[in-house]
């Protein structure tokens, strides 16, 4: 959460929560403040995207201080989007406050980096949630990308199917894939399998929900840099990692903010 976010809470009169908003996120909302549950999961509803509209737009009618308290990103498949055009749509002002994506909150405390030179060049973020007519409409061939990562978000449920369209698509069976439910939490719990074995392994593992998935080479760096494990650091050197330069020596001349010709063609000289 970011220190903006924090003070809006603080705040605010009401404060609308997801499913995902964590208890000690919660608990730094202040007492007599009002709060109301919109949480939503697969399958269970406790209030429609329809009905949560409506709510914050009778809120800010009523000329209450509302905040829309979301896990992660509400640009991120959150439906923040949906809120705020619907708030837009009538003529109420609003602020959008960015959070930390499930896609760079997860992987960190995973220890997988969503960017590896030599592993990734960059990175797709898609929902595995299907559509109503139970569709997942991908163009598979262009996310079978070997030299990208790819991230599902709430793609538990639709793992085996994913897995297999990536594999038909032609990603190598072999490819470093895991699975992280809760993170970030203290319940945090990964699985890490070849992408051809992950479904299998995600459920004799029995993750829950949330869980995000990650699949590339950049996974194969989760053993090095598990920073949360009790056997960290390693010091074995990281799988297909470049060797580092040699240090510069000292004392290196520090550069004044805008230097002039003579300072500037010192510190050339010295490097």
């Amino acid at each position: 959460m970011t220190v903006k976010a924090l003070r809006l809470i603080q705040t605010a009169e009401v404060v609308v929560l997801d499913r995902l908003v964590g208890r000690e996120i919660q608990d730094l909302i202040p007492v007599g403040t009002s709060r109301i549950f919109a949480g939503k999961q697969a399958g269970c509803h406790h209030l429609s995207q329809a009905e949560i509209n409506g709510l914050l737009l009778r809120l800010a009618r009523a000329g209450r201080r509302v905040v829309r308290l979301k896990g992660g990103d509400p640009f991120m498949f959150g439906r923040g989007g949906e809120e705020a055009e619907h708030l837009a749509r009538h003529g109420i002002r609003f602020e959008v406050v960015p959070g930390i994506t499930a896609a760079a909150g997860c992987t960190a405390y995973a220890g997988i980096p969503l960017t590896h030179r030599g592993h990734a060049h960059g990175v797709r973020l898609i929902t595995g949630h299907a559509g109503d007519d139970g569709a997942l409409d991908y163009d598979w061939a262009a996310l079978a990308d070997p030299e990208s990562t790819l991230v599902v978000y709430m793609g538990l449920g639709t793992l085996p199917r994913i897995a297999a369209a990536l594999l038909a698509a032609g990603l190598p069976a072999d490819t470093p894939a895991a699975a992280i439910q809760d993170g970030t939490t203290d319940s945090q719990r990964r699985v890490i399998a070849p992408l051809a074995e992950l479904p299998d392994a995600v459920a004799a593992a029995g993750l829950a929900s949330p869980t995000l998935v990650v699949i590339g080479q950049v996974v194969a760096l989760a053993g090095a840099l598990d920073w949360r494990a009790e056997t960290w650091p390693r010091t074995a050197p990281l799988p297909g990692s470049m060797p580092m330069p040699p240090p510069a020596p000292l004392p290196i001349p520090v550069p004044a903010c805008d230097p002039g010709p003579a300072a500037a063609a010192a510190y050339r000289a010295a490097g």
